[in-house]
């Protein structure tokens, strides 16, 4: 092989190399409506796979299909694409170099690389914000380990010292005695006063009984006066009280009212007296 042939092949492999290198594309400003580099991450970050093992992929496929989902972020990595709502950490962004492998029908593009991802701005939102490191996380955690010794160490010393305080707190049921005192007085008190209240509803009722039966006997001594009026002419006690029930006299004339008939004011009508005279 000459010399001249031994240039070409180095350029012809030269710019293939340079080719490859230039797949993925330098990181650039969001725009709105347009989707834009983001840059080569070797972490998905919270980014969900949307689509894999398909025979074409590109970087417009993928981010067409993330805003169709609404997602402000896609991936891509050989035949798959991802999207979501946050970019991967910051800390996990790589090399433009390190996504060098073609799209599956578009060898012009760049789907990320060997465990990396090429990231994309779908253009859905400007302002994205950046998921959590996951290195930053676990180092957050990392204390909570930690303190687990001093907790096993602070609670030693007080259970120690709460021990004597337990023998101290055993005098307080020498004051059971005073309340139980109490509870006895309150239930005396009480039953006194049970005992008041009924004394006091019993003399009422006996003398409502009382009163009762005083009314009831002077009742009846008036009926009897009533009576005894009645039937004799005059209350009991009256010297004249004979004198409406003499034999002698004609009850029916005696009952009788004067101003009934014609009558002779001279004859004596209360009395009968027997008459003879001729036939």
């Amino acid at each position: 092989m000459s010399l001249r042939q031994y240039i070409v092949a180095a350029v012809l492999a030269g710019a293939s190399l340079a080719s490859a290198d230039n797949l993925q594309p330098a990181p650039q400003s969001p725009i709105r409506g347009t989707e834009t580099v983001r840059g080569c991450f070797s972490s998905l970050g919270e980014l969900e796979l949307a689509y894999g093992d398909d025979i074409f992929n590109s970087k417009g496929l993928c981010n067409t299909k993330c805003r169709e989902l609404n997602k402000y972020v896609a991936a891509t990595s050989l035949d798959s694409c991802y999207c979501g709502d946050k970019y991967p950490p910051s800390s996990a962004k790589v090399a433009d170099n390190k996504c060098t492998e073609p799209c599956p029908g578009f060898d012009t593009e760049a789907c990320g690389g060997l465990n990396t991802f090429s990231v994309y701005n779908t253009g859905v939102r400007v302002t994205v914000d950046e998921s959590e490191d996951v290195q930053t996380t676990s180092k957050s955690n990392a204390p909570t380990s930690t303190t687990a010794a001093p907790s096993s160490t602070s609670t030693t010393a007080p259970t120690q010292a709460t021990s004597a305080p337990a023998e101290t707190t055993s005098e307080p049921p020498a004051s059971e005695p005073e309340g139980g005192s109490n509870t006895v007085g309150i239930a005396v008190g009480i039953v006194c006063g049970i005992l008041a209240v009924g004394a006091a509803c019993g003399a009422a009722y006996f003398y409502m009984r009382r009163r009762r039966n005083e009314e009831i006997e002077e009742e009846h001594r008036r009926n009897a006066a009533v009576n005894a009026f009645i039937t004799g002419g005059k209350p009991p006690g009256s010297s004249d009280g004979l004198s409406m029930s003499d034999s002698r006299l004609d009850p029916v004339m005696v009952n009788r009212r004067m101003s009934d008939g014609s009558i002779a004011d001279n004859q004596d009508y209360s009395r009968r007296i027997l008459r003879v005279t001729n036939a």
